[in-house]
């Protein structure tokens, strides 16, 4: 593509670079107008001696063009895409169920001249019709071999569904603490569960045994536990890893760095993710359960990098 200013009579089928204005001030063509034989008698009219615009070479592609062709390429399962215009292409989910980005793939894309692609937050609640990334093309024109490239990376996004459905709550404490654990813990544990599209197949207290822990743990068909109690988990030896490393799991991590939530314990039976919930989950503000729920729900194996990872933007708590 070469820029260049040059008379209307040599402007045919040329890209405007920049706005045209009247005498009066007014816009009367705008910038990535392709003009056509009209256009230049009109231009002629105005007395326009130059316009400064831009002439496609072979191999070059048109920004809306290469915007639909980029945004095709980027967007993988549960999306749709608005028509282009001005090189942009805006995203949006067609079913409910949690934005999932290859980051290394995003990071590849934007890294190609001429091509930005921006997304909500990775793992983001979405409904459908809700708008989840906006691609758009810098210049008004791209190389077809900048395209070519894009496509060799593939999708970036797609919107994954729960496939996790079914979690157990197990809370535990003091016989005498019953009636005031449930009362505290339960309801704000199965509405973050429920909300998220999942269900409570079983709920029960147990007393605060390493013993009695393992065994509401071996009992339990759910694909994902919360265990939760009137005392979080204090150490990593604590009764309730102990109750869980002899069911037969394997702790992946205990403390993150997020605030609240530092006492997190995540552990996996097989596949069974355990979430060795700490007190704040009471709450209905955002917390480390928060952040690492949804993907546990729609299948993904978080691992002690991955919670670690959330340590940048962990404060989730501001003075």
């Amino acid at each position: 593509m070469q820029l260049l200013n040059v008379p209307p009579d040599r402007a045919l089928g040329a890209i405007l670079v920049h706005n045209i204005t009247g005498a009066d001030g007014r816009k009367v063509f705008s910038k990535g107008r392709a003009l056509n034989a009209d256009d230049l008698e009109k231009l002629r009219a105005l007395k326009i001696e130059t316009v400064y615009v831009a002439m496609l070479e072979p191999g070059d592609v048109r920004e809306d063009d290469a915007a639909a062709r980029l945004a095709r390429t980027v967007a993988g399962d549960g999306i749709e895409l608005s028509k282009p215009s001005g090189g942009r292409v805006n995203l949006y989910a067609t079913r409910p169920g949690f934005l999932r980005v290859d980051r290394d793939a995003l990071r590849r894309i934007n890294e190609l001249p001429g091509v930005t692609l921006a997304t909500i937050p990775g793992f983001a609640r979405v409904a459908p019709k809700k708008m989840i990334a906006t691609l758009k093309t810098v210049g008004l024109a791209l190389p077809e071999t900048m395209i070519h490239a894009a496509e060799q990376i593939g999708a970036v996004l797609n919107i994954a569904s729960v496939i996790n459905t079914r979690v157990a709550i197990i809370l535990t404490g003091n016989a005498n603490a019953r009636a005031r654990v449930q009362e505290i813990f339960a309801p704000p544990i199965r509405a973050r569960i429920e909300e998220l599209g999942a269900q409570v197949i079983a709920e029960e207290f147990i007393a605060e045994d390493e013993r009695a822990i393992a065994d509401a743990i071996a009992r339990t068909d759910a694909q994902i536990i919360i265990l939760a109690g009137e005392t979080s988990i204090m150490d990593a030896d604590d009764i309730v890893p102990r109750g869980i490393t002899r069911a037969g799991g394997r702790i992946e991590l205990y403390g993150a760095p997020v605030e609240p939530g530092n006492l997190l314990l995540l552990a996996y039976r097989d596949a069974v993710p355990i979430i060795g919930a700490p007190g704040c989950i009471k709450s209905r503000e955002t917390n480390v359960v928060d952040l690492i729920l949804p993907r546990l729900l729609i299948g993904e194996r978080v691992t002690r990098a991955e919670v670690i990872a959330l340590a940048e933007g962990g404060l989730l708590v501001h003075n």
